[in-house]
C-alpha cells in the first residue's frame, strides 16, 4: 500500500504547501488516522507513543480550521489553545504550527514560565489566534486578566500523562473548565492512567479513538545494548569512548551536578559537550541547545528535563549513563533517538550494584536484552560507536558532520527502511522474545517517509510532528519550573 499524502487526508492547499516546501508529503499513521475526524471537527482522543508524529497531527485541524472561518483574535482572547507540560514541548509546537498558521495570516504566542511576562502579555494584548502555554504560566496570566479563554474554539492537551507526572492535572482542569464547553477539544497521550482517564470522560465529547502503539510500549527502529561495567574508573572510560565519535548523542545522568561536571570532563577531554539541566538559566539552555543543534557540538548532557519535549534532528545514540529511576523515564529518555522512521541505538551503562534494578527497570519496559560485560576497548564497544559514526555524512563546511539522514529525505517507503545490521536479531517491541544475537533488541522498522526538516519559527527545524523540529529552546510552565529544581 502506497503512503498516504496530506491532501488525501483533506489538509487544504494552503497548508500542503507549507508542508510540500517544508519537505513533509507523507503522513505517519498517527497523522492519517486523527485527520479526518479532527478536520471534521470531531473530539479526538489520539494515543502514540514519543515520535508518532502528534504535534502535526493536531496543528494542522487547528490552523486549518480557524483559517477557514477567517476572522481575527480580539486583543487577549485567542481563538485556539494548545496545553504542553514544559518549555521545550511548547516551543516546539510552536516551531511547528507558526508556519501553518501564518499560511491564513494567523499569529502564534507561547505562554511559559522560566521568562519575563512582558513579552508574552505584549503579544496577547495585540492579540494572537493560537496561544501554546505551559499551565502555571496561563493561570498566571489568566488570574491577573491579561488573557480570557471564553473565545477558545479548539483546546488541545499534548503529553497529557506527563502533565499527571508533573501534577498539574487541577490547574489543567481548572484551565479547561474556562474554555466554552461547545469548542472542540483534542487530548494527545501515551497513557490514561494517573487521572488522564478522567479529562477524557469530563471534557471529551464522543471522542473518536486512534491509538498507533500500546502504551507505553519501546519505540520500534531501536537498538538496545546493557554494558556492564566492574566500577567507577572502568565506567568513565566507557562513557567517554561512546561520546566520541562524528553522530549526535545525549547522555542522560540522573542529578544536575553528574550532567554539568560529565559536560566539562567531556569538554577537557577533547570531546566538546554542553550541559542541559534545571540549574541553568533560559539564555543558558538556549545557548546549549543551539550548539547541540548546530556544527560545533555533538554531544549533550542532561538530566531528564531533555526526556520529554526536546528533539534536535539526528541523535543517533542514546546512552544512559545512569540507569533511569523508572521504566517510563527509561522509555522517554531513549526516544530522542529512533524518530519518525529513523533508526538509534541505546546503551545502559550498569555497575555491579545496579543490575538487578536495571533488570527489573527494563523488564518493565518491555525491553529483551541480554547484558553484555565490557571494557572501553571491547570490541562491542568500538564497533557501537563505528556504526553509529558511519551513518554519518561529512559536512562540506569542515569536520563537524552534517546530521545523519537515514531516510529522513525519501518521500516513499523503502523495504527494510533504515540501517541493517548483520547477525543482529530483531523483536516486536514488547514482545518478551529473547533477542537471539546477544546484547541488541531490533524491531522492524515502519518505512521512513519525507520527513526533511525546513526552518519554522524561531530558528526550530520543523518536521513532521515531534519526530522532526530542532528545539532551540528549553522553556516550561512556572509550575514545571518550580518541581524539576531537583533533577
Amino acid at each position: 500500500m502506497s503512503p498516504t499524502t496530506f491532501a488525501e487526508l483533506g489538509v487544504p492547499v494552503q497548508l500542503t504547501d507549507v508542508l510540500e516546501h517544508e519537505g513533509k508529503t507523507h503522513a505517519f499513521p498517527i497523522q492519517v488516522g486523527t485527520l479526518p475526524d479532527t478536520l471534521a471537527g470531531r473530539d479526538v482522543l489520539g494515543r502514540g507513543r514519543t515520535g508518532s508524529g502528534k504535534t502535526l497531527a493536531f496543528s494542522l485541524p487547528t490552523a486549518a480550521r480557524l483559517g477557514a472561518r477567517g476572522g481575527r483574535a480580539a486583543p487577549g482572547r485567542p481563538r485556539a489553545l494548545i496545553l504542553a507540560p514544559t518549555r521545550e514541548l511548547a516551543t516546539q509546537i510552536d516551531a511547528v504550527i507558526a508556519p501553518l498558521a501564518a499560511a491564513y495570516g494567523m499569529r502564534t504566542a507561547t505562554i511559559f514560565g522560566g521568562v519575563s511576562q512582558r513579552r508574552q502579555e505584549q503579544a496577547l494584548r495585540r492579540g494572537v489566534e493560537i496561544v501554546v502555554a505551559c499551565p502555571g504560566r496561563l493561570e498566571d496570566l489568566m488570574g491577573q486578566g491579561h488573557v480570557s479563554l471564553d473565545s477558545v474554539e479548539i483546546t488541545v492537551l499534548d503529553e497529557a500523562d506527563h502533565m499527571a507526572d508533573l501534577g498539574f492535572l487541577p490547574g489543567v482542569t481548572r484551565i479547561m473548565n474556562a474554555t466554552p464547553q461547545r469548542g472542540q477539544r483534542l487530548l494527545f497521550s501515551a497513557t490514561l492512567d494517573n487521572g488522564v482517564d478522567k479529562l477524557v470522560k469530563r471534557f471529551l465529547s464522543d471522542p473518536v479513538t486512534h491509538a498507533v502503539d500500546p502504551a507505553d510500549s519501546p519505540v520500534e527502529a531501536m537498538t538496545h545494548h546493557v554494558f556492564h561495567t566492574d566500577g567507577v574508573d572502568a565506567k568513565r572510560d566507557l562513557i567517554h569512548t561512546l561520546a566520541s565519535g562524528a553522530s549526535r548523542r545525549i547522555l542522560f545522568t540522573r542529578t544536575k551536578h553528574q550532567a554539568k561536571k560529565l559536560a566539562k570532563q567531556l569538554t577537557a577531554a577533547g570531546i566538546p559537550a554542553v550541559d542541559l539541566h534545571g540549574n541553568l538559566s533560559q539564555n543558558a539552555r538556549d545557548r546549549n541547545l543551539a550548539a547541540f543543534a548546530g556544527e560545533g557540538v555533538r554531544v549533550l548532557v542532561a538530566t531528564d528535563v531533555a526526556a520529554r519535549g526536546v528533539h534536535v534532528d539526528g541523535v543517533e545514540l542514546v546512552v544512559h549513563v545512569d540507569p533511569p529511576a523508572e521504566h517510563k523515564a527509561y522509555l522517554h529518555r531513549s526516544g530522542r533517538t529512533a524518530r519518525a522512521g529513523s533508526a538509534g541505538d541505546v546503551v545502559t551503562v550498569v555497575l555491579p550494584e545496579q543490575r538487578r534494578e536495571t533488570s527489573q527497570l527494563l523488564r518493565k519496559a518491555g525491553i529483551t536484552v541480554r547484558p553484555e560485560s565490557v571494557s572501553s576497548a571491547s570490541p562491542q564497544v568500538s564497533r557501537l560507536v563505528g556504526e553509529v559514526a558511519a551513518h554519518v555524512e561529512p559536512s562540506a563546511a569542515g569536520p563537524a558532520p552534517a546530521p545523519a539522514q537515514r531516510g529522513r529525505q525519501q518521500s516513499q517507503p523503502q523495504a527494510g527502511g533504515g540501517r541493517r545490521r548483520h547477525g543482529r536479531g530483531r523483536s516486536g517491541g514488547a514482545s518478551g522474545t529473547a533477542a537471539p544475537s546477544g546484547s541488541t533488541q531490533r524491531a522492524q522498522r515502519p518505512a521512513p517517509r519525507g520527513t526533511a526538516p525546513s526552518s519554522g519559527k524561531g530558528g526550530a527545524a520543523a518536521s513532521s510532528g515531534k519526530g522532526g523540529a530542532a528545539a532551540f529552546s528549553s522553556r516550561g510552565g512556572s509550575g514545571a519550573s518550580r518541581r524539576r529544581r531537583s533533577r
